[in-house]
């Protein structure tokens, strides 16, 4: 016990000496140049090379880590997802099927999507390449060793980030990302007085703190106006100016085929809605949520609400057609989660069952859990209006019981297989 105490103890020390350590780096910069908009505070304590938040060593997804993703929750989940990309493949109708999946996280969805593809739809499998785009030295690693078969197999590889960012009409197949664009940094503003202004970082007696001034970048005093979005006095907000951005390098990166993204988040009349007085900005540290940006630097993951009006308004403007936007509970019961729940292990205990259920719970309740915050947008290129099955009208499945999740809280089923574990 005493050991693992040493070990514990030893462990928090090294990440207090990193958090300070960025500390020390954010304010000497701040020294240097003056107070830095809210975005490179962000940017600095998620992606900085030697101290940033996903630049470290420890596990940040899981159990063991600060949150949760769904293809931590339970394989299922990247198995609704194959079943879609397996009918996008369908629709597309040519001899190979590319998948890019940008921020691959530990490597779950991935795994998931390759074996549920291997098992049941062998010819769907035989036309994947799956390409993997992952900036985080320590998720990298966890993703080589934990896909080492397929790498074998030449079913995967990873894909240098200068591709995407420098190449055009460079895939035939979908863009998939998970809980990839609320990580981007954001700029904070606040309409102030009838003006808009923009937080800054700056540092007083050693110490950070925020101090507004006018919009660092011009696209920000345009942005509210181009959505049909005034806020009101006093209300803050943030602007993810990266995620248009990104969107334009998806568009041109995209031959044909599909855009497939799933996040948190709202459309733009929601998420700016006047009751939102502070924004949508969240921190996670340990399984627990805070809105201080300005503890644990780089030791906890900060995210905001993903503007889905944006990514559907900029994929317009890129040949992104826009194809549906459903609650992710939507996605996954159109796609046949429920049945496959009820079938997946009748000769289970009733303790073993009932674990399973409640880790899937989180990803289809839509009160609780992820099944409504969570949003899956489609986007198409180059595809005429084909129905797609995670879209589907709820209504339209012929439902041999009604289609309530809670429905499935009761009898036998299968537990978690790989033993993630469930939120």
């Amino acid at each position: 016990m005493r050991a693992n105490e040493s070990k514990t103890g030893a462990m928090e020390e090294e990440k207090e000496n990193r958090s300070e350590k960025l500390r020390q780096f954010i304010l000497s910069q701040i020294k240097e140049k003056g107070p830095i908009p809210f975005s490179q505070f962000m940017e600095w304590c998620l992606y900085h090379p030697e101290h940033g938040y996903y630049h470290s060593k420890e596990t940040r997804i899981g159990k063991d880590g600060d949150y949760y993703t769904g293809p931590c929750v339970h394989p299922l989940f990247g198995g609704m997802v194959a079943k879609q990309l397996s009918q996008m493949a369908e629709i597309l109708g040519r001899e190979n099927f590319d998948v890019v999946e940008m921020g691959g996280g530990r490597g779950f969805l991935c795994q998931d999507i390759l074996n549920w593809a291997k098992k049941k739809a062998p010819d769907f499998f035989n036309r994947l390449r799956y390409h993997l785009l992952e900036t985080s030295p320590s998720l990298l690693k966890e993703q080589r060793e934990r896909l080492r078969p397929y790498e074998e197999e030449g079913k995967i590889d990873w894909m240098n980030p200068v591709i995407f960012e420098k190449e055009k009409d460079r895939i035939r197949g979908c863009i998939l990302s998970n809980e990839l664009v609320d990580a981007f940094p954001v700029h904070q503003v606040v309409f102030d007085r009838g003006k808009l202004k923009e937080v800054y970082v700056t540092h007083h007696d050693g110490q950070l703190k925020e101090v507004m001034g006018e919009p660092s970048d011009p696209a920000l005093l345009s942005y509210f106006e181009s959505i049909g979005i005034r806020l009101q006095e006093g209300q803050r907000a943030e602007v993810n100016l990266r995620a248009l951005d990104w969107m334009e390098k998806v568009g041109r990166f995209l031959e044909k085929g599909f855009v497939l993204t799933i996040d948190y988040g709202y459309l733009a009349e929601e998420l700016y809605a006047p009751y939102r007085r502070s924004g949508t900005l969240l921190c996670y540290y340990r399984h627990q949520t805070s809105q201080n940006p300005y503890e644990h630097l780089g030791e906890q993951d900060i995210t905001s609400h993903v503007n889905f009006t944006d990514l559907i308004k900029k994929g317009e403007e890129v040949g992104l057609r826009f194809a549906g936007l459903v609650p992710q509970y939507r996605f996954l019961i159109a796609l046949g989660i429920l049945q496959k729940m009820d079938s997946l292990g009748q000769d289970l205990s009733e303790l073993d069952g009932l674990k399973m259920r409640l880790s899937l719970m989180h990803l289809i309740e839509p009160e609780a859990g992820m099944g409504e915050m969570f949003k899956v947008l489609i986007q198409r290129k180059g595809i005429d209006g084909s129905p797609l099955e995670g879209l589907r009208d709820l209504h339209s499945i012929p439902w041999p019981t009604p289609p309530s999740p809670l429905h499935f809280l009761s009898g036998q089923r299968k537990d978690n297989e790989d033993g993630r574990g469930h939120r």
